[in-house]
């Protein structure tokens, strides 16, 4: 049957962007260009090798802290385990881990590039909410109804069909929400690259007022956050804003309420909702991403991450984990990016046999690895290792 539509106006809605003319427009515009310099420049410092495993490690950061911030904490070594299908017994501890493991089965999705120049359109939009919810355990697969407090299922891709209220908002009735997502795809899915940096907040905002699914939408927001920086900024996978959102969690959500809130007189833009209120979160939302990038090209040092992998090495040396060549490995990786596996001998200056007895160890602790058995040695960042190796990326 038809969903019920109230006949609210796309008008309840606006302002999406900031105006030209927002007393906050010059400061956003010298955040944003500040963010494409600093995003730019981290990558173009790390070595083509460390690029692939620090995008691993993100999209097990970026999982944790959006489920963390839904009250889902699942512990990264946990999240890990799950990657290799190694679930606990435990039918609540399993169930998280299953949504750990989709949620990192859809950034690699968009890592691959399957959502390029979708990422603001309800296709793409649907279609995340889709690949997501279909992988999940069953009992995640439902949601209370607040009105009738009854058991929905939500049905992966589906527009909500019931009403919802988040904190003080009431949202759009469900048989509005294709209207207003077609405007959201009209107003957001035209801008250019700068221009979608700009946007990033109002953006992620008007996606959760708008509250087009069941459950999930927390989600799937911050999964189309990730996906719209990474294309415009081109981060290549390597920083999310989702740990910054997460650690202010407080700030984030007193933001995403106060735009919730109308306009307040005729100082506040020409909207039905408050111009002031989106340019405070913009600016927040850039600054998170600001201190993202920061925090992920401080751990990235060479100098410093050389010499926390060293230490680790000569800890595991005299726990007898592995061989007193191992140093000079891990050191010939960081400095080329990756070693083929016949220049391993001369780099450690021994026997093709303690060459491979060092390789095999160094694997067997998980913090080198090869995509193929013929292909050059990379350096890994497990999350077991990530308190010595990534100090700070997890609490």
């Amino acid at each position: 049957m038809p969903l019920r539509d109230d006949g609210e106006s796309i008008a309840l809605m606006e302002p999406m962007l900031v105006s030209e003319d927002s007393p906050a427009r010059g400061r956003i515009s010298e955040l944003a260009f500040e963010l494409s310099k600093a995003s730019a420049a981290f990558r173009a410092s790390l070595p083509l090798g460390l690029t692939a495993p620090l995008a691993d490690l993100v999209r097990s950061m970026n999982c944790y802290y959006s489920n963390l911030i839904e009250g889902h904490n699942t512990h990264p070594v946990d999240i890990e385990k799950a990657i290799h299908n190694d679930l606990s017994h435990d039918p609540k501890k399993r169930d998280l881990q299953l949504e750990a493991k989709a949620h990192i089965a859809v950034q690699r999705w968009i890592d691959e590039g399957h959502l390029d120049g979708r990422e603001l359109t309800t296709q793409g939009l649907v279609e995340i909410h889709r690949q997501f919810t279909s992988l999940l355990p069953e009992d995640l697969q439902w949601v209370e109804d607040p009105a009738s407090g009854k058991r929905v299922r939500v049905i992966p891709g589906e527009h909500r069909k019931n009403d919802t209220k988040v904190g003080l908002h009431i949202a759009i009735s469900p048989g509005a929400i294709p209207r207003f997502m077609a405007r959201f795809e009209e107003v957001y899915g035209k801008l250019g690259k700068f221009e979608r940096v700009l946007a990033a907040g109002p953006m992620h905002h008007r996606l959760l007022w708008i509250h087009p699914f069941a459950d999930g939408n927390g989600r799937v927001t911050r999964l189309m956050s990730y996906a719209v920086l990474r294309s415009a900024l081109d981060t290549g996978g390597l920083w999310s804003i989702s740990r910054g959102l997460a650690r202010k969690i407080e700030d984030y959500k007193s933001h995403l309420a106060t735009c919730d809130f109308k306009r307040r007189n005729d100082f506040d833009g020409r909207g039905h909702l408050s111009q002031e209120a989106m340019s405070a979160f913009t600016e927040f939302f850039l600054r998170v991403c600001l201190d993202q990038v920061s925090f992920m090209e401080g751990l990235m040092q060479p100098k410093a991450l050389r010499e926390r992998i060293v230490r680790w090495a000569e800890d595991e040396i005299g726990y007898g984990h592995v061989p007193a060549q191992a140093p000079r490995v891990l050191d010939a990786i960081l400095f080329k990016g990756s070693l083929p596996r016949g220049e391993v001998a001369a780099v450690i200056g021994q026997s093709e046999r303690s060459a491979r007895n060092a390789t095999t160890a160094l694997s067997k602790e998980g913090i080198i690895f090869s995509p193929g058995p013929r292909d050059d040695w990379q350096i890994a960042f497990p999350a077991k290792l990530a308190p010595r190796l990534m100090p700070g990326l997890f609490p």
